[in-house]
């Protein structure tokens, strides 16, 4: 029997995957539809959607160096039955902007080092389609302008054609924004910058372009300057295009469940449903909404499936640790660390009612990145909202998934704890009691304590949406739940839903939370009301049908916590009708 493929988790070489029996989700189909489009493409998306390793297999199908090996790598794919007229055809340049920006000279220096490393090996494959005074002259040079010049001189010359293909065309830029500011990214991108410069030569020399990233920033600011650039990020045909559709992945596990690697028993269809919370729901067109399944994030799907085969059962985190990377990186570039009052109303109402009703920009500069009306296209591209409906001619951008929720949740509770930092493992502790023994009070105490001692909160609009908010950001740190705030049950909506994660722990208990605010004026008879009131909605709420397939065999608690100003003055269970 053969063996069984491995998993190519983060593995970006296309040619490694093919080659080295490792499972590749095709997606070659898409490869006669790029060549109708214009020459030069930009396409965005968030990372860990497999952009480089479909840059990685476009190189290899277009190489011509690589021609004589398409029935090895292709012959299994969809495009190895439908080859186009235009495959190994290419002399290819492939940079990868991503590594652009190591060393320890200047930005300029390094970007012109890197790019001369990756020339001079382009010259090597294609030597032989060169005059030797060329190379000669080429090596010797220390210019990556001067050495893309003379590529360009005598490929017109003969007739050569020439393919760029550029992965994280701006990750460099990105990395000089977070790191040294808007006025050296400025310098880099606009008037003479060499940056700008470099982009420029590309205009006239290519016969096509190909470029991903995971903004449209760059773009933006360099497009005077390379204004033949075509953006297919949010067109309806390549909605799917990066990412595993529920099919891919139900294929992929059929496969790994036929080849033995995962037990016999397995129960495909419980698999997906239970990573479709966590990773699945991404639309990035507004034409896709009712015509397309939703897309996976394939790197949490390979994630989870590694851990699926290597233990038996899906990964107790469910969110993959090293996309923490990732969400620092993320954090910087939407400028978190300095958000002023218009952008933290946007996240507390994406964090507090998932979603929100936007225009969607599909190119902005960086100096506009903090204006509120741009900051949700941002989060957009950054796969933290994704395309749920329509309003008018507007789109309702929404919280795709728990994975990226849990990402809002900690953005609200990293500002609360740089107020006020509170040990998250004395929390952890209390969750513990709360999950297993039914053990409530101490952990809603604790943070109704830090809610009146936070003083970000305290000098923040008071509310029972802010309340409810701080509560949300402090429960989240539990891996035994998954909040739902806001969750509409019989009519109505219950402020929190504790709803247990019994997929992956033995939670015993679960929990229904309404949380009450009074100003300091009120009278005790207003107090006395909303509490009676209270305790209506409550069982309202735990009457409704599907809490009990959502608690299944769980003890529900139903808590009633209410507030004067930033101090808890009752709370109690409320017990279960007759």
């Amino acid at each position: 029997m053969e063996k069984a493929k491995r998993i190519p988790y983060g593995v970006s070489d296309f040619v490694a995957v093919v080659e080295q029996n490792q499972y590749y989700v095709d997606k070659t189909m898409y490869l006669p539809l790029l060549e109708e489009q214009p020459d030069s493409l930009f396409f965005i998306r968030p990372r860990r959607f497999g952009k480089s390793i479909f840059l990685s297999m476009l190189r290899a199908y277009y190489d011509l160096s690589q021609k004589d090996k398409f029935e090895k790598r292709f012959g299994g794919l969809w495009i190895g039955s439908h080859p186009t007229p235009a495959r190994g055809k290419y002399q290819v340049l492939f940079f990868d902007f991503s590594r652009a920006s190591a060393g320890s000279g200047t930005l300029e220096d390094n970007f012109n080092r890197y790019c001369c490393t990756v020339l001079d090996g382009f010259m090597r494959t294609y030597a032989d389609f060169y005059s030797a005074d060329l190379r000669e002259a080429f090596f010797k040079s220390d210019s990556s302008a001067d050495k893309l010049s003379k590529i360009d001189v005598e490929a017109k010359q003969n007739g050569y054609l020439l393919y760029l293909i550029i992965d994280e065309y701006d990750n460099f830029t990105n990395v000089v924004l977070n790191e040294q500011g808007n006025e050296v990214y400025h310098a880099l991108t606009h008037a003479s910058g060499f940056y700008r410069d470099h982009f420029k030569l590309y205009k006239g020399m290519f016969d096509r372009i190909f470029m991903m990233g995971v903004s449209p920033v760059a773009l933006d600011d360099l497009t005077s300057g390379f204004n033949i650039g075509w953006n297919i990020s949010t067109d309806h045909q390549f909605n799917m295009m990066l990412g595993f559709s529920e099919e891919d992945v139900r294929e992929m596990l059929a496969y790994y469940k036929t080849a033995g690697e995962l037990p016999a028993d397995t129960d495909i269809e419980a698999m997906i449903e239970d990573m479709k919370p966590w990773y699945d729901n991404y639309c990035f067109a507004k034409e896709s909404l009712n015509r397309d399944p939703k897309m996976f994030n394939c790197d949490m799907v390979l994630y989870y499936l590694r851990h699926y085969i290597n233990l038996g059962r899906a990964p107790e985190q469910m969110i993959d640790p090293n996309t923490r990377t990732d969400y620092n990186k993320m954090k910087k570039l939407i400028r978190l660390d300095k958000l002023d009052g218009n952008r933290k109303g946007v996240l507390r109402k994406i964090t507090d009612e998932g979603q929100i009703v936007t225009s969607l920009f599909t190119t902005f500069p960086a100096a506009e990145i903090t204006k509120p009306e741009i900051f949700t296209s941002l989060l957009f591209y950054y796969g933290m909202l994704t395309i749920t409906a329509t309003r008018g001619d507007r789109l309702v951008l929404g919280i795709p998934n728990n994975n990226v929720r849990k990402q809002y949740y900690e953005f609200a509770l990293d500002e609360y704890q740089t107020d006020r930092h509170i040990n998250l493992e004395y929390l952890r502790d209390f969750y513990d009691a709360m999950a297993f023994d039914g053990q409530w009070r101490e952990a809603l105490s604790f943070i109704a304590q830090s809610y009146k001692e936070n003083s970000s909160v305290r000098g923040a609009i008071e509310g029972e949406r802010n309340l409810q908010g701080f509560f949300t950001a402090y429960l989240s740190i539990s891996s035994y739940y998954l909040l739902a705030p806001e969750l509409e049950l019989n009519h109505g909506f219950c402020d929190l839903f504790l709803m247990p994660d019994l997929r992956h722990y033995e939670v015993a208990h679960s929990y229904i939370i309404e949380l009450k605010y009074l100003s300091s004026k009120d009278s005790e008879a207003k107090a006395n009301l909303q509490w009676q009131e209270s305790i209506t909605q409550i069982h309202r709420y735990a009457a409704a049908p599907r809490v009990r397939h959502l608690i299944q065999d769980t003890e529900l608690h139903r808590i009633v916590m209410q507030f004067r100003g930033h101090e808890l003055v009752r709370m109690e269970e409320i017990p279960a009708e007759n």
